[in-house]
């Protein structure tokens, strides 16, 4: 702060307090094949009537969408959704143009790929507010309109682009103009019925616009007695104008043109091209474009050279049109072939730019390889946790160990559940129960749980009771459960007094990494991390001395204290529970010489009490001696 002048001045001191805010545990990712929905990117919904609308319904030989509604019936918030394919293809139709001889103009897709598109009808019709120029689109699917666009141009600098308007707005379709298509029609302004055909002398001006160079104010001099001497006011008007925009070209003014037809006055431009027009509007004095009958506010009306470059009308189907008359050519939608492993590990690369994303599963896909794949995936990136389902074939006890064994990732970062569950058909289709996947379930409980008691809460026993389930495609006995517990398979089992709960909370680094055997350790461990991480980036930059180290301890400390107090540690006291350290000797001078600041965290994470010993002994009536 400067002091030049004598008085008071007000500088504001930091307190050094930079509150870290805990980052969300529970925010899922799916991946898995859709109806339908973008291929491109992560798309989060927070319900299941959204997924709907994004990525469809039930199909045949997918999971994703029964464990979406799973995911959410069980307590899930927010969940990304990856679609993956194989070789899916969008429907489309393209549609020719109004000239004598038609070519393409506009292609209309569906808005994803995949077969669903076949179903969809679009309506070409006229604009309600400019029939001359403008169209409108309604979009529908089997009889029942569900969107419509209507006054649309095909002038890419239009406002009310095609193009622009449907793709900003439209859930269902993209539109592509075919920009090479161009017009050799010019624009025109044609007066409405019984203009005058004579001039006053006070009436002798009107305003127009010449292919949207600009809105220009003419004076018409001379005779105006006949229709022939106003006709050639105004062309001699216009042709005494220059362009004001480069892009405009001159023979727009200088081949500028009046025909009349009876007393009906045309305006023709001296160019050609869907850019081509003549808008006439009012002068703001001695206006004559009124009594003239010129301009649409005065019953005039007015085409661009674009007007025939709209669609033909008529109703045409997306995917399954015929090519012919007004039909350029279709494209079939398709759902392609059955995903596959690479098609899978390709979908992932769409998560690296989702940072808030806490647990990943692939409902349904119970393979080694999958499950190699998504615990290597979270391991190298720290901050996510992978859910894993075992085949759905998988239902012995034996089959259980060999897929476990058969692993060649034993992450901390993953953990797996078994067996499959029973739930009613959603689509009604079966009379019997369906089999789905666990991980929709478990991730819906995960979220469910981390709500109520936080990430170091462990995701199972009697609170854990699984919601949407009818049964289970096996039921462990404890006999069964003692050999599949200590190799990290998580069993979901039925018992009379709970209902169908899960019982287990391993991580498959079991025996690789005791340390990190239990589920909510992990997932503790990411949850600081990720919220210590967030919440220091500040210091990067800062000077490497102990004001920064008594700051990084002093706003550490006080979110792990804030943990503490939610009960998320071991220990009575804080001291007991939780330290972090962040001075000289945790940063050596060789550290600071090479830009380095160390902080070391501790933490004494709580353990779910697996094992409750219940010890029962006799005592005697007999009074002591």
């Amino acid at each position: 702060m400067e002091t030049l002048h004598p008085g008071v001045y007000i500088q504001e001191i930091s307190s050094g307090v930079r509150p870290i805010e805990g980052v969300s545990t529970s925010t899922t990712a799916f991946l898995g094949k859709a109806e339908k929905g973008p291929l491109d990117s992560a798309h989060m919904v927070t319900s299941f009537t959204e997924f709907q609308a994004v990525y469809g319904g039930f199909i045949n030989d997918s999971f994703l969408a029964h464990s979406a509604l799973q995911f959410f019936n069980n307590g899930g918030k927010r969940l990304y959704v990856v679609r993956v394919a194989n070789n899916a293809v969008t429907a489309d139709v393209s549609l020719n143009d109004r000239k004598s001889a038609p070519t393409k103009t506009i292609t209309i897709a569906a808005i994803s790929a995949g077969k669903w598109g076949n179903d969809l009808d679009v309506d070409i019709a006229n604009g309600s507010r400019d029939s001359a120029n403008e169209f409108r689109v309604v979009v529908g699917s089997r009889g029942l309109a569900l969107e419509t666009f209507d006054d649309l141009s095909i002038d890419p600098d239009a406002p009310n682009f095609a193009e622009n308007v449907v793709g900003a707005k439209s859930q269902l379709i993209r539109v592509t103009v075919d920009r090479d298509n161009n017009s050799t029609a010019p624009g025109t302004s044609v007066s409405g019925a019984t203009p005058a055909t004579s001039l006053p002398a006070d009436k002798r001006n009107l305003t127009i616009n010449i292919d949207n160079d600009g809105a220009r104010t003419i004076n018409l001099t001379g005779a105006a007695g006949t229709i022939a001497q106003i006709g050639d006011a105004i062309q001699a008007a216009v042709r005494a104008l220059t362009p004001l925009r480069s892009s405009t070209p001159t023979t727009a003014y200088s081949n500028f043109s009046v025909s009349t037809t009876g007393n009906i006055y045309t305006l023709t431009s001296g160019s050609t091209g869907k850019r081509s027009s003549v808008a006439v509007s009012n002068a703001p004095s001695e206006n004559a474009a009124t009594l003239l009958k010129l301009g649409g506010a005065n019953g005039g009306a007015e085409t661009t050279g674009a007007a025939v470059l709209r669609p033909a009308n008529g109703s045409y189907h997306v995917g399954d049109s015929a090519a012919g008359n007004s039909v350029q050519a279709v494209t079939l939608g398709s759902d392609g072939g059955t995903p596959q492993q690479p098609d899978y590990e390709r979908s992932f690369d769409l998560l690296n730019p989702v940072r808030d994303v806490n647990l990943i599963g692939v409902p349904g896909i119970g393979t080694p390889a999958m499950i190699d794949f998504g615990a290597n995936y979270c391991e190298l990136r720290m901050d996510c946790f992978f859910i894993g389902d075992m085949s759905v074939n998988d239902d012995t006890k034996e089959e259980a160990q060999t897929f476990i064994t058969t692993l060649t990732k034993k992450s901390s970062y993953a953990a797996v559940y078994f067996p499959w569950l029973k739930a009613t058909d959603p689509t009604g289709v079966s009379a019997d129960p369906i089999a789905l996947p666990p991980s929709g379930y478990v991730a819906g409980m995960y979220a469910k749980i981390d709500a109520k008691r936080g990430a170091w809460k462990a995701p199972a026993g009697a609170e854990a009771n699984i919601g949407g389930a009818v049964g289970l495609m096996k039921n462990t006995i404890d006999a069964e459960q003692d050999t599949l517990n200590p190799i990290g398979v998580n069993v979901i089992r039925s018992f009379p007094a709970s209902g169908i709960v899960i019982w287990g909370a391993r991580t498959l680094a079991t025996k690789s990494n005791p340390e990190y055997r239990y589920v909510p350790v992990r997932r503790t461990a990411i949850y600081l991390e990720q919220s210590i991480y967030n919440g220091i980036q500040w210091a990067v930059f800062e000077p490497n001395d102990e004001d920064l180290w008594a700051s990084l301890r002093l706003n550490i400390n006080s979110f792990m204290s804030l943990q503490f107090r939610n009960g998320a540690f071991q220990g009575r006291t804080p001291n007991d529970a939780f330290f972090v350290k962040c001075d000289n000797q945790t940063t050596t001078q060789a550290d600071i010489d090479a830009g380095i600041v160390n902080i070391l965290v501790g933490f004494a994470p709580l353990k779910p009490a697996e094992f409750v010993v219940l010890k029962l002994t006799q005592i005697t009536g007999q009074p002591a001696a």
